[in-house]
């Protein structure tokens, strides 16, 4: 006698009542593992898997949490990668994430049982950072920041031809600017503009004087700008705010980054706003962080569209653990000692090459990434492979992405947090004794 195939497939209501993805049930949710299951019984009768081996199948291919987001080991170089989530979080802001999670005391004044400021702390704590700043604000990116003060402000907005960028993913300043309804008043070329051209610009109907750093490329040659620090006197007693956008977060000078501009310096030198991406170099969430002028950031507060901007209260605990917890991993990264990463980078090649792998310690360069610090490559070291590693590498669990250069696959110390060196290893040894 034949028999029929599908009686070998175990039942779904069977499969599900196994205890251990029962249990996965209840912490992933009964669709997500019923999936699970009927994908492996379709293996079982095509004949890729036996029967017994269903629940384990199943085991392996449930996800670590019911989102469909997974942690990558970031071994690229760049420490702000966009595609990556940019910064990650410190286990400080994460800790903050989860206690915010649950009923919180957001906008309730406990003492009083009243509504309560929201997200005092955390605007406090941005304060504190940034001394040279009276009031702060935060909504959700550095774009919302920028939208919310084009409109906001109102009027024409002043800005130089050559800071109308492009900021990523085809979004530009000025169609951003524009949409707002903003007017916007473009003055000087491409490569140059004077002071003289920012005050021909001046009028009745000038709502602000906008800078907005040009952080994903530099212009070098016959080029001219204008300073906050010289923009904002010519501004002084005109009642025309000067407003800028530094980019990427960093709070004060930075001796790695010396060209990179910084919230403390740029109101220091005069600025009345300044906007800055919480999830850049301060390494914290996604947030558009706005500080200055106690009277300007209120009126940004009081306007209506700040309503639909603002972030949630897990963002404004992982942003306030970041600004008075320790050291987040993005500043780490930056910071890292060369002869430190040389080190961690021979000794995963010498365990890789004791299993007969064929890997080695190089040299190689970091960049700070999402639009930050573009000619100012960070030296680093990193693990050497085949090019053959690349892809079953980023296909693997927990996926690693590095890059190709030349003809090896390069994993870059730099971007990887040292407590993960151990996992990296692993992920690595899987590869290359499997024979992918």
């Amino acid at each position: 006698m034949i028999t029929d195939p599908r009686r070998q497939v175990p039942r779904t209501d069977a499969l599900l009542a196994d205890p251990a993805l029962a249990a996965a049930g209840e912490r992933l949710g009964r669709a997500l593992v019923k999936g699970a299951v009927q994908a492996v019984q379709q293996r079982i009768r095509d004949g890729e898997l036996p029967p017994e081996a269903a629940v384990d199948a199943v085991l392996a291919v449930l996800p670590a949490t019911a989102g469909s987001l997974r942690p990558v080991l970031n071994a690229t170089g760049v420490l702000v990668h966009t595609n990556l989530g940019r910064a990650p979080l410190s286990p400080a802001a994460v800790e903050a994430v989860v206690a915010a999670a649950g009923t919180t005391d957001v906008e309730l004044d406990l003492a009083t049982g009243r509504r309560g400021p929201r997200g005092e702390a955390a605007l406090a704590a941005l304060v504190e950072a940034v001394p040279a700043a009276e009031a702060a604000l935060v909504v959700n990116n550095c774009a919302a920041a920028l939208a919310l003060v084009a409109t906001a402000l109102g009027g024409d907005l002043v800005i130089a031809r050559g800071e109308l960028v492009e900021i990523g993913d085809g979004f530009r300043i000025p169609e951003l600017l524009a949409a707002t309804g903003a007017r916007l008043r473009e003055v000087g070329t491409t490569n140059r503009v004077t002071l003289a051209d920012y005050r021909a610009a001046l009028g009745p109907g000038t709502g602000a004087v906008l800078k907005v750093h040009p952080s994903n490329f530099v212009v070098r040659g016959f080029t001219r700008s204008v300073e906050v620090a010289e923009l904002a006197p010519a501004l002084a007693g005109t009642g025309v705010p000067l407003v800028a956008d530094v980019g990427s977060g960093l709070l004060a000078p930075d001796p790695v980054l010396p060209e990179e501009p910084d919230l403390q310096s740029t109101l220091a030198a005069g600025a009345d706003l300044v906007l800055a991406s919480g999830d850049k170099l301060l390494g914290g969430p996604q947030a558009g962080l706005v500080l200055g002028r106690a009277e300007l950031v209120q009126r940004l507060r009081r306007h209506p569209l700040y309503r639909a901007l603002r972030v949630d209260k897990t963002t404004l605990a992982a942003l306030e653990a970041t600004l008075r917890g320790p050291l987040p991993p993005v500043r780490a990264m930056l910071a890292a000692d060369l002869d430190g990463l040389r080190a961690r980078a021979r000794a995963l090649a010498d365990r890789l090459a004791g299993a007969g792998l064929d890997a080695r310690a190089v040299d190689s360069e970091a960049r700070v990434g999402g639009g930050g610090a573009p000619e100012h490559p960070l030296p680093s070291a990193a693990v050497s492979l085949p090019p053959s590693f690349a892809e079953p590498l980023r296909l693997g669990r927990p996926p690693v992405v590095g890059y190709v250069d030349g003809d090896r696959t390069l994993l870059d110390l730099r971007s990887v947090p040292p407590a993960d060196d151990e996992a990296l290893a692993a992920a690595v040894l899987e590869v290359g004794l499997r024979g992918d």
